[in-house]
């Protein structure tokens, strides 16, 4: 490096956001992520021994340090360390690493630490073409991801690596935080006049939802914006809020929130807590999740769920849909409060998985036969008999009437279960006795044949 890129350096690191500037720079630094990072714990005893010879994987949300540890590992360790971003990178920058990690560890007998962020954005084929060079211990991976790395990272890559996962950060941890750079003369506001209420700096450790970049930044705008009085720079709770708008949410529609959030909605409704149902629906609304998906996810739910307990549920879930999309956001939430509302509230039955039952004994016995009298007799009643013996349940009172429906091999076996739930539970009553008789009059029938076998 020379005397111009050294300035160039030093100006960019003094330009840098305070985010970046208040990174810290040792364990000790660190704040948060104690299951991994605490005294004693596996990860920290490797760092602190340079002794970090497995791969590992950094998994959680933006702003919780994963970037920062990897940078305290560089600081601390004796191999070269080398950072690549997913983004920016592809398999010609993965090649050169690879050549100057060969010559290293040729000439120097040097490790070569390789850290990649955003390692989920690389495809299949960059990633397997770092597995060779992960497996050989040429490269010892970092890598850090947003996304379930046992989703998005190649499975081989995950089964040579250590996961783990970061926490966001707790209400007192971004406090601890704010108040650091603000005391910091160096890279903070230490040196300045800087008075910020504690209201304030409560409002922007809890609107940032765990986030300690987020935090950080706002605090920047406050600080930055704000006109000085008598060399004072003095930020309020309202210049707080106006820094900070927005409660940051964690949830991207690709990334983890998104999953964990609708199972958290539909678990809710499925749950009969109208307002859980009603937090997580708000949560995804105001994060931007697509209407149509949740609407999709409560017309299964209608279906799985409540099923026969209340059969107008599926019909409200479905009318719900297509008023949303007659109508459209903002007003088109009615409809789509209205139909969780309604599910959640609604009595509660599965017995629609029933279907499985049948399913799962067909895949394992293989379908039986249809019965001669269940045939359809437009094509072959004279050739071959089929359809008779039939019996019209619409020529008898109740329009019923009992006749074997399932093969001879099936006979008296019981998929669906009633549940005792609204609706349902008249439905239970009315196949109870439907059954008896049913079996009652096979018993009878049995019987007869084998009477006149017997006759004969």
């Amino acid at each position: 490096m020379d005397l111009f890129d050294h300035s160039l350096q030093e100006q960019l690191s003094a330009e840098a956001p305070l985010a970046a500037r208040m990174r810290p720079r040792t364990l000790d630094e660190i704040v948060g992520q104690e299951h991994i990072l605490g005294p004693g714990t596996l990860l920290r005893r490797a760092i602190e021994a340079d002794r970090l010879f497995s791969s590992i994987i950094f998994y959680g949300p933006p702003g919780t340090g994963k970037t920062t540890i990897a940078r305290v590992i560089a600081n601390q360790t004796q191999a070269e360390f080398v950072s690549l971003s997913a983004v920016l990178a592809g398999i010609p920058d993965l090649r050169e690493v690879i050549k100057d990690a060969i010559e290293r560890r040729r000439l120097y007998r040097r490790r070569t630490i390789l850290f990649i962020d955003e390692v989920h954005r690389w495809n299949k084929a960059q990633q397997d073409a770092l597995l060779p060079h992960v497996e050989t211990g040429l490269l010892t991976l970092i890598g850090a991801t947003t996304q379930n790395p046992y989703f998005d990272v190649i499975q081989a890559l995950v089964s040579r690596s250590r996961i783990f996962e970061l926490k966001p950060l707790s209400e007192e941890d971004i406090l601890t935080l704010l108040k650091r750079a603000l005391a910091d003369p160096e890279r903070g506001y230490g040196k300045r006049n800087v008075l910020v209420d504690a209201d304030a700096l409560q409002h922007l450790a809890s609107m940032a939802g765990g986030d300690a970049r987020s935090a950080l930044n706002a605090l920047e705008l406050a600080v930055e914006t704000t006109p000085s009085k008598d060399g004072k720079v003095h930020i309020t709770l309202e210049i707080a809020a106006e820094s900070i708008q927005k409660r940051v949410l964690r949830y991207d529609k690709n990334e983890d929130a998104h999953y964990d959030t609708i199972s958290a909605f539909i678990k809710s409704v499925r749950g009969s807590d109208p307002d859980a149902a009603l937090y997580w629906l708000a949560k995804m609304l105001l994060a931007g999740e697509d209407p149509r998906f949740i609407l999709r996810r409560l017309i299964i739910l209608a279906g799985e769920d409540i099923g026969l307990a209340d059969p107008q549920g599926l019909v409200v879930a479905n009318a719900a849909a297509q008023a949303f999309e007659y109508i459209g956001m903002p007003e088109g939430i009615y409809p789509i409060v209205e139909a969780t509302l309604y599910l959640a509230t609604a009595p509660k039955s599965n017995s629609a998985s029933a279907y499985f039952a049948a399913q799962d004994k067909i895949e394992a016995e293989g379908a039986g036969p249809v019965p001669l009298h269940l045939m359809d007799p437009s094509r072959d009643a004279k050739g071959f008999g089929h359809g008779a013996g039939y019996d019209y349940p619409h020529s008898h009172p109740e329009h019923w009437t009992p006749q074997q429906y399932l093969p001879d091999g099936v006979v008296g076996t019981q998929f669906y279960h009633p549940g005792e739930q609204g609706y349902e539970a008249q439905v239970a009553e009315r196949v109870r006795r439907w059954r008896e008789a049913q079996a009652k009059a096979l018993e009878e029938k049995m019987n007869s044949t084998d009477e006149k076998g017997k006759a004969k």
